[in-house]
C-alpha cells in the first residue's frame, strides 16, 4: 500500500489497518513456521506497512499538539 493511499485515510481507519496488518503479520509467520508460506516475501512488504501507518499516526500525533 502506498504512503499517498495511507494519507487519505482517517484516524479510526488507520487503526483498523493497523489492526488488519498485524493479523495479517501473525498469520504469514505461522505459515513460516509451518513451511507453508508461498510469498516470503510478502512478510517484508507486511512490515514495511505497519511502519508507514505507524508514522502517519504519530505524524498526526505530533501535530495535533503543536496546534
Amino acid at each position: 500500500m502506498k504512503a499517498s493511499e495511507l494519507k487519505k485515510l482517517s484516524q479510526s481507519e488507520l487503526d483498523a489497518k493497523l489492526l488488519e496488518l498485524k493479523k495479517e503479520l501473525f498469520n504469514l509467520r505461522f505459515q513460516q513456521a509451518i513451511n507453508q508460506l508461498d510469498n516470503p516475501m510478502r512478510i517484508s512488504a507486511v512490515r514495511k506497512d505497519i511502519a508507514r501507518v505507524m508514522t502517519l499516526q504519530r505524524d498526526a500525533e505530533l501535530s495535533g499538539k503543536n496546534s
